[in-house]
C-alpha cells in the first residue's frame, strides 16, 4: 500500500496501520514457501552468505535479501554486496530491511531512511538493538512529517512512538491524538506537565487528561489542572475534593480562576462567608 493511500484510508477513519512485521494477535503468520536460495541464505555460515551474497546477487529477490539479513552470521561486507545492486535497491522492502539490519553500515542506513514511511520510521526509532544515532535520525525525520499526516495517522504514532515523537505530539490540538497519547507506555508525567500547566491548552484536551484514569489520579497533575483557568470549570470542581488544604487555599485566593471555582474551595477549607 503505498503512503499516499494510508493516509486516505486512516482520513476514512481506518484506525491506526500496522507496522511492518505485526500481526494481529489471534492469527497466525501464514508461510511463505522458500526457495532453495533463500533457504541457504538463512542457514549458510559465515563465509558462504557472504559468498551467496557476491555471487548470485544478480538473481536475488527481495525475500532472498530479508532472509540474508534474517542470517545471525550477516556482516556488514554481506549488506553492503547486498546494496551494491542498484536493481534491489529500487524494492522499498529491500531499502526499509537494509536500514534496520543492525550490520549495515551507519552512512548506509541514514541515507536510506529519507525514503521510508512513516510506520517503518516509528520501528526504527523503537529498535532498540539499533545504534542510538540511526534511532534519533528516524524520529527527526518522522517528526519532520507529523504536520503532513492525516488524524489517523498521528493517531496510531501517538500509541506507539518513542519520547522525543510524544514531545512534539503532545502539542496537537486534537483530542483523539491525546487520547492515544495518553494509552502509550513511554509517555511521562514530565511530558504531560506543559499540557496541564499551559494556558493555551485546548479545554476538551485538558478535561481528557483529568478524567484519565491513569494520569488523572497523578497528584501533581490534578493540582496543576485545577489551578489552569483554561481548565474547564466541571472538570476543576471534580478535582477540589481530593486536593490538599494548602492547595484549597492557593485555588481560593488566585484571582485567574473562576469564582464559582473559588468559592468552592473556600467551602471545602470551611469558609462558608461569601
Amino acid at each position: 500500500m503505498s503512503e499516499e493511500a494510508r493516509a486516505e484510508r486512516a482520513e476514512r477513519g481506518a484506525g491506526e496501520q500496522p507496522v511492518p512485521g505485526d500481526l494481529p494477535e489471534d492469527l497466525p503468520a501464514i508461510p511463505q514457501p522458500v526457495g532453495e536460495l533463500e533457504r541457504r541464505l538463512r542457514e549458510a555460515g559465515p563465509d558462504e552468505l557472504l559468498a551467496l551474497a557476491r555471487e548470485r546477487a544478480p538473481e536475488l529477490t527481495p525475500a532472498a535479501v530479508r532472509q540474508a539479513l534474517r542470517n545471525p552470521y550477516v556482516t556488514t561486507e554481506v549488506v553492503e554486496a547486498l546494496a551494491a545492486q542498484t536493481r534491489l535497491l529500487a524494492f522499498y522492502e529491500v531499502r526499509r530491511d537494509l536500514a534496520r539490519c543492525r550490520a549495515a553500515p551507519e552512512m548506509l542506513a541514514l541515507l536510506l531512511l529519507g525514503g521510508l514511511f512513516w510506520a517503518d520510521l516509528m520501528a526504527i526509532g523503537l529498535d532498540t538493538r539499533l545504534h542510538p544515532r540511526l534511532r534519533h535520525a528516524a524520529d527527526r525525520q518522522l517528526l519532520a512529517r507529523l504536520p503532513g499526516l492525516a488524524v489517523g495517522e498521528k493517531i496510531s504514532i501517538a500509541r506507539r512512538a518513542a519520547p522525543a515523537v510524544l514531545a512534539q505530539l503532545r502539542f496537537d490540538p486534537t483530542p483523539r491524538v491525546i487520547a492515544a497519547l495518553l494509552d502509550n507506555p513511554r509517555l511521562t508525567e514530565g511530558t504531560l506537565a506543559p499540557l496541564v500547566h499551559g494556558e493555551m491548552t485546548p479545554a476538551p484536551v485538558l478535561e481528557l487528561i483529568a478524567a484519565d484514569r491513569r494520569w488523572g489520579v497523578r497528584y501533581p497533575l490534578r493540582l496543576a489542572l485545577a489551578r489552569n483557568p483554561a481548565t474547564p470549570l466541571a472538570a476543576a470542581l471534580r478535582l477540589l475534593p481530593m486536593l490538599h488544604k494548602p492547595d484549597l487555599k492557593a485555588v481560593a485566593g488566585d484571582p485567574r480562576l473562576a469564582e464559582p471555582l473559588r468559592r468552592r474551595a473556600r467551602l471545602l477549607l470551611g469558609d462558608y462567608l461569601t
